[in-house]
């Protein structure tokens, strides 16, 4: 071999050898997402060596994961014109089609990838199914399928197994996920996520003080791992969630390991966006309109700031601002929508509909916002669990017909937390409206709604004493009598078997019930009438409507 050939061949090992420690190094900086850091790696390297087509798959994959999907398609196709792992681009391509709902063209770009694979390749399988992983409805059993293919080639493969962990956790296998992640990280103890995840896996499970030891045994070791820090901002924010009475003091330090996490990565608008998310779940809105709008400062046209905007604006009592921001951003049809987006505008139109100078609802605006509500609802059920403040908030202003339309809506969902709660301020809301000074009719339908309340909360929860009194009086505004009767008896049982003291406290209660269950056996059962009017009488020797009915009936 003469000298210039033994030359070329150096000179091309270099070039070969460095381009794979460059694409080694970009994928260290994705996973500790630090995405524009590896975004400017990889363009730098595709500039210098454009037939790298891998290097074109993990830029598009970046962009994917920032939502970008313009960007990624781009990429991934130019991917593919490159003459060095091109194909793992149609992989890209795959999970654009996956989130475009076309599982049948996703499979044929998977099967182009995968199309005279060599035998011991296996991270194109990997790849595949992360695009099942990671697409907007994620299939976690057909990316454990595909793993297992890869898993009969090599499978003692670091990265293999991590992608089993994350596949497994996806599809609420604990046990497997545990153990993948194990093995990941026993094989390859550079993999830092595999060893953060068996601290995501304490935190999924609620062990909280666990998870917290094991995110602080990864800093111990890997302190510029920026990903722990939002896992530990994560952890944190659930645990005050738990434990309702150091709520503040595990908020504050969620929101400061975001604020490291936000450090040790990067802040891009994208990083931003992220930070906001977590701004919103922490309920920062202070800090969340703040944060707004120095994004709109950065890209005063992405739409997604608009999101921010609207929920900082109507948490910190900017209305107008929050219903025009959140209508901007709903009616822009290239924007994914969110019931949340939803539920925020239509509170919004809830406050600017409830004027408190003159205690007049605008109805129009009102209805409005509870329809948006509806939506959110129709959207994600969990919204519910966001209504319950809202109906106490108009029933305790005594806006009784408004606060049941909030309160029907929260009781569609049966797994909500305040389910019995909500059913019966459902019931007392619609009773209240119906026995307002100014009712000249009463709505028939809305009781019978009312009724069917009271008897969830009956069911569910048979020594609540109240729900049996206004199960009674809202039969009585029905005029059905039989079970007006029945139920002021039940009320009565149920008081009389938590003791004299409980009895004492609802003297007032008894009479009324005393009374009405009388009147109603005065026609049919004059015995009986009788036996309870004077039951009146032992507790209230002066009534008037007990001594008056009692002389009646002799």
């Amino acid at each position: 071999m003469n000298t210039f050939k033994i030359f070329s061949f150096l000179v091309l090992a270099t070039i070969t050898g460095t381009n794979a420690q460059d694409i080694e190094l970009a994928k260290k900086t994705i996973d500790a997402e630090q995405y524009e850091k590896a975004k400017i790696m990889i363009k730098t390297l595709i500039q210098s060596k454009p037939s790298n087509g891998k290097a074109f798959f993990l830029l598009g994959n970046i962009y994917l994961k920032q939502d970008i999907e313009d960007s990624a398609k781009i990429y991934f196709q130019k991917g593919l014109t490159a003459s060095d792992g091109a194909k793992l681009n149609y992989i890209g391509l795959g999970q654009l089609d996956l989130d475009n709902d076309n599982a049948v063209a996703a499979q044929a770009n998977f099967a182009l990838a995968t199309k005279d694979l060599k035998k011991k390749d296996i991270e194109e399988y990997i790849y595949i199914a992360r695009a099942y992983m990671n697409a907007n409805k994620p299939d976690y059993k057909a990316a454990i399928a595909i793993l297992n293919k890869a898993k009969l080639v090599n499978p003692n493969d670091a990265n293999l197994q991590l992608a089993f962990g994350d596949a497994f956790y996806g599809d609420k296998n604990q046990n497997e996920s545990y153990a993948a992640y194990r093995s990941a990280f026993g094989t390859d103890n550079t993999l830092i996520r595999a060893n953060m995840q068996l601290g995501v896996l304490l935190k999924g499970a609620k062990a909280y003080t666990e998870a917290v030891k094991s995110f602080d045994n990864v800093i111990a070791t890997n302190p510029n791992y920026g990903p722990v820090y939002r896992e530990l901002a994560e952890t944190y924010y659930y645990w005050g969630n738990n434990e309702p009475k150091k709520y503040n003091e595990y908020i504050q330090k969620a929101l400061g390991y975001y604020e490291k996490y936000l450090s040790m990565t990067d802040y891009s608008l994208t990083s931003r966006m992220r930070h906001a998310d977590f701004l919103i779940l922490a309920k920062d809105y202070k800090s969340l309109e703040i944060e707004a709008n120095k994004m709109k400062e950065l890209d005063n046209v992405n739409p997604r700031i608009l999101r921010y905007l609207g929920y900082s604006a109507y948490e910190n009592g900017n209305i107008d601002v929050a219903i025009k921001s959140l209508q901007d951003f709903i009616a822009n049809p290239s924007n994914k929508i969110i019931a949340r987006d939803y539920l925020y505008l239509g509170l919004a139109k809830l406050k600017k509909a409830n004027n408190l100078e003159t205690k007049i609802v605008d109805q129009t605006v009102f209805e409005a916002g509870v329809a948006d509500i509806k939506k959110s609802v129709e959207m994600e059920i969990s919204m519910t669990n966001d209504l319950s403040e809202i109906g106490k908030k108009l029933y305790e202003q005594k806006l009784y017909r408004e606060a049941a339309a909030i309160y029907e809506i929260a009781v569609t969902n049966p797994e909500s937390r305040n389910f019995l709660l909500d059913n019966f301020y459902l019931g007392n809301s619609i009773y209240f409206s119906n026995t307002k000074k100014d009712v000249v009719k009463v709505d028939p339908i809305a009781l019978q709604k009312a009724d069917a309340a009271f008897a969830r909360v009956i069911e569910a929860s048979p020594t609540t004493q109240d729900a049996y009194i206004y199960r009674a009086r809202t039969n009585r505004l029905l005029e059905n009598d039989e079970m007006m009767a029945k139920f002021y008896e039940e009320y009565i049982r149920i008081v009389t078997e938590k003791g004299p003291e409980e009895v004492a406290k609802n003297k007032n209660k008894f009479i009324e019930s005393y009374n009405l269950i009388a009147a109603n056996y005065a026609n049919t059962d004059k015995v009986k009438a009788k036996e309870y009017f004077n039951k009146t009488l032992t507790l209230d020797p002066t009534n008037q409507y007990a001594t008056e009915s009692l002389a009646t009936l002799k």
